[in-house]
């Protein structure tokens, strides 16, 4: 399937809907993911790696779903954020590391959530949480380029 159907078929669910802009919005989920990204870092500390890839992805998802309150899109599916991030990317407004990245993330998460034997490791969130600043960063450079 390609990436116009996947993103029709988002909106045609119901799990991406227009809505009004608002870079105010956007800014308040920049700062929500910077505080998941330290909350994250105080898990790792703990040696909880479940609640760090929790918080961690929370970041993450926070910087990418910015851009689509930006854009006035909400969400009501994590696989269409990452659908919508494609749309840049086919656009060549945004590099496909960084939707990778986001699916990558979405995928440990689900798995941790769902899977009865997932079990994160503490190396790899604390590689998320290093990249996770870049990402962030990503997504506040298109927030406010892009206006």
């Amino acid at each position: 399937m390609n990436l116009l159907t996947r993103l029709d078929e988002c909106y045609e669910r119901g799990l991406l809907r227009k809505v009004p802009a608002s870079v105010d919005k956007a800014n308040l989920s920049l700062a929500q993911a910077r505080e998941w990204i330290t909350e994250a870092g105080y898990d790792c500390d703990a040696d909880a790696p479940r609640s760090a890839l929790i918080a961690v992805y929370m970041g993450y998802f926070h910087a990418a779903r910015a851009l689509l309150y930006r854009d006035g899109v909400r969400e009501k599916s994590h696989y269409c954020i990452g659908v919508y991030l494609e749309s840049y990317r086919e656009k060549g407004l945004l590099e496909d590391e960084w939707v990778l990245q986001f699916d990558h993330m979405r995928g440990l998460r689900q798995n941790d959530q769902y899977s009865l034997d997932a079990r994160p490791s503490l190396p790899e969130i604390r590689q998320a949480l290093a990249d996770a600043g870049e990402f962030i960063g990503r997504m506040e450079l298109l927030v406010k380029t892009l206006r």
